[in-house]
């Protein structure tokens, strides 16, 4: 299993300390997020702060949790993940999700934004569609309900071959969902139902079966796990990893978003002890 880290909260000065600590203590992936606006917190743009720290790390995997792409146009990430990806020697990942109907971040505030989910799902399944024909470095024609591009050329191709590794958020057992991310690198599980509870073992263990019996690629594919770890009890945190693991996990992500333990100084403090391995 490979360990990955969120710089939740903090300036940009913190969140590039934060980034260099975790590489320093062997973490395998740092991970900024993206919304246009959540309040009083500080908010910066993923993809600027991303091509920062391409130039502070040169290990570790790079990327936001979650990009809504549904908010996004398709061929302006396309071009921000291609120069991201070259900036960091091929670093970057792409966790992408519908984006919530609520307030993703902020986007609910805003107008032109897609409210439906049938509609957010739309759009995320085109924006998939095109990126992976921009980064194929040929020429790009694409008409959909939502988007449509014509005689548009994405060049320089990736660093990663065959593309760029793109993870989608995928809600067992909703079988269109799972379909989606089978489709990609990577899922990043969630229970039908569960709201904010933590990804359970049984849940991982169901998609990683899913996976081996309708995934039609052989290609590395990959099982992401975000949440919070018990700071207070390292062999209960231990536990809950093997547990996890033991189900067909390959990543954890620790994602601190609330309380003392979201705060920089509490997000500096765990970083530098390093990730939990067994």
């Amino acid at each position: 299993m490979k360990f990955g880290v969120v710089g939740s909260f903090g300036s940009t000065a913190q969140v590039l300390e934060m980034a260099e600590t975790a590489e320093a203590a062997g973490w395998d992936g740092f991970f900024t997020w993206d919304g246009i606006s959540i309040g009083e917190v500080d908010t910066f743009d993923p993809w600027a702060l991303l091509g920062a720290l391409t130039q502070r790390t040169s290990r570790m995997v790079l990327g936001a949790m979650v990009f809504p792409l549904a908010r996004r146009r398709p061929w302006k990430v396309a071009r921000e993940a291609i120069t991201v990806d070259h900036l960091s020697g091929g670093r970057l990942v792409l966790p992408v999700a519908l984006g919530a109907a609520n307030d993703d971040g902020g986007f609910a505030r805003v107008s032109g934004e897609a409210t439906t989910r049938r509609e957010r799902a739309e759009r995320l399944d085109e924006t998939l569609e095109i990126l992976e024909q921009a980064w194929t470095g040929e020429t790009v024609s694409y008409r959909g309900k939502h988007y449509t591009a014509e005689d548009l050329v994405f060049r320089p191709r990736p660093v990663q071959q065959p593309r760029i590794p793109i993870w989608v958020v995928g809600v067992h057992p909703v079988e269109r969902s799972l379909r989606r991310a089978a489709r990609w690198d990577g899922i990043m599980p969630v229970a039908q139902g569960a709201g904010m509870e933590p990804t359970r073992p049984e849940t991982v263990a169901a998609v990683r079966d899913w996976m081996a019996e309708h995934r039609e690629s052989d290609t590395p594919f990959d099982i992401v796990v975000e949440g919070q770890l018990p700071d207070d009890d390292p062999d209960a945190a231990r536990a809950r990893l093997q547990a996890l693991a033991d189900a067909g996990a390959t990543w954890w992500i620790e994602s601190r978003w609330e309380g003392e333990a979201a705060q920089p100084a509490g997000l500096l403090e765990m970083i530098r002890r390093g990730p939990l391995r067994s």
